[in-house]
């Protein structure tokens, strides 16, 4: 038996990934990514920068994508709750425009796998988190491209938290319908 249980969404590529986890009266022990067992699930990526970001309740990253440079991106929660989603960006996918969202968290300890080609963000729905992911292609700041986390056409269903936070950069994103995009 693997140590991941790779779970298929309704979109092409994306998937909800739950590691085993042993544990005793001392605590737990998992394996985050073994690439191996990714690659048997036809999961095969490169990855080569790992990320960490701390927020508060509220607080909406997203929605991010890289316009030349896109990235996979697996992720994950190491403390708190958040809800995450990925928009499909693949103009000839038959899911272009569509979402998928999960909540991840450091207790359920479930990771999303977003392939290239997606928009990503996510919303802190505990007091606070740390989220975590890897990529598989390095950050270029000036090749970042976003949509407005609240663009009707897409509809997402984010989880009520109060008061949303958004980075003044995050307040600008276009609509997907103003947005030229070639992934």
């Amino acid at each position: 038996m693997g140590k991941f249980k790779f779970n298929e969404t309704h979109i092409d590529g994306v998937y909800v990934i739950e590691p085993t986890v042993y544990g005793d009266h001392r605590g737990y022990f998992m394996e985050t990514y073994n690439a191996e067992e990714f690659k048997a699930a036809g999961l095969n990526y490169d990855f080569v920068q790992d990320n960490q970001s701390s927020s508060r309740r509220g607080v909406l990253r997203g929605l991010h994508f890289q316009k030349t440079h896109p990235q996979a991106k697996l992720v994950r929660v190491l403390s708190g709750e958040v809800f995450d989603v990925a928009v499909d960006l693949r103009k000839n996918s038959p899911t272009y425009g569509q979402w998928e969202g999960v909540l991840l968290s450091a207790e359920n300890k479930k990771q999303f796998m977003i392939p290239r080609g997606f928009a990503h963000g996510f919303i802190v729905v505990s007091e606070t988190a740390e989220f975590a992911y890897k990529c598989d292609d390095f950050y270029h700041p000036e090749d970042e491209g976003g949509l407005i986390y609240n663009d009707p056409q897409i509809g997402i269903e984010w989880p009520q938290v109060g008061e949303v936070i958004l980075s003044e950069k995050d307040l600008k994103n276009p609509l997907l319908k103003d947005t030229k995009i070639e992934f």
